[in-house]
């Protein structure tokens, strides 16, 4: 009964979350052989633009003439994590601090402790960020030959691994700040600025920007040859999980 009454709170974000990120991942790989085709015009676009904005264009293209690299810089650098980012915060909001008194009094009247209430709704919006995190970036190795490409299986769960211990992040922190707030739209718009105040500042980290929370949702370590970031996956899994113990913690005192 928890598990489906944690899902139903929950659903209609994710599968809105789940069908945005497929489409994504759809026309990013379609997007292809017409990227393909403007690639020889860059070099021109670049000398007309000067200074920051063609030294972009030059790095999206060099990145954009293999398809690997293509499918970094287009989808899993920015439209996969930017929205999975968003979806993690609406996943982790909410909650029973959130439900008002009359729903948070039914599900305290439960045979259930609080630990146990949180312990389910955050193992459900887990699972749910990791089908987030790996399903669309499935179609790469499916659709890939459509477009006459290839995409490694071992390349889609490792990125599919960052994106959810990543995104888990931002999710525990949503779902601390949901013990603290009684209402679900100051949590998300708490993390939701935090996360674009961190994006924004990643330009002015230079090469250490690959070691930040962005940059460990979108792989660039692995990417650039470094393996599988561990320490950094295993860093965040950590700073999730204080997170966590911190909400259990907060919630235990709440007084409802």
């Amino acid at each position: 009964m928890l598990w489906y009454k944690s899902f139903l709170e929950t659903r209609s974000r994710f599968l809105i979350g789940l069908c945005v990120l497929l489409m994504s991942v759809f026309g990013t790989v379609y997007a292809y052989p017409r990227v393909e085709r403007l690639l020889p015009m860059v070099p021109a676009a670049a000398a007309a633009s000067g200074g920051l904005v063609a030294d972009r264009i030059r790095d999206i293209a060099a990145l954009s003439s293999t398809y690997r690299g293509y499918i970094w810089a287009q989808a899993l650098r920015q439209n996969v994590t930017q929205m999975l980012s968003l979806f993690a915060v609406l996943l982790g909001a909410g909650g029973l601090a959130t439900q008002g008194t009359r729903g948070a009094l039914f599900t305290l009247s439960l045979p259930v402790s609080r630990n146990q209430l949180l312990g389910v709704r955050t193992a459900t919006g887990l699972a749910e960020l990791a089908a987030l995190s790996f399903v669309p970036l499935l179609l790469l190795p499916v659709m890939s030959p459509g477009v006459g490409q290839h995409y490694g299986l071992a390349d889609t769960l490792v990125h599919g691994l960052c994106f959810f211990v990543g995104g888990a992040v931002l999710f525990s922190a949503a779902c601390l700040l949901s013990t603290v707030f009684h209402d679900q739209w100051r949590p998300i718009l708490i993390v939701c600025l935090f996360a674009a105040v961190l994006g924004l500042a990643e330009p002015f980290f230079g090469e250490l920007s690959r070691y930040s929370l962005f940059g460990t949702m979108d792989g660039e370590i692995y990417f650039r040859g470094g393996g599988v970031p561990w320490l950094e996956l295993l860093a965040s899994a950590a700073v999730s999980a204080a997170l966590l113990f911190a909400a259990s913690r907060n919630l235990a005192r709440q007084d409802f």
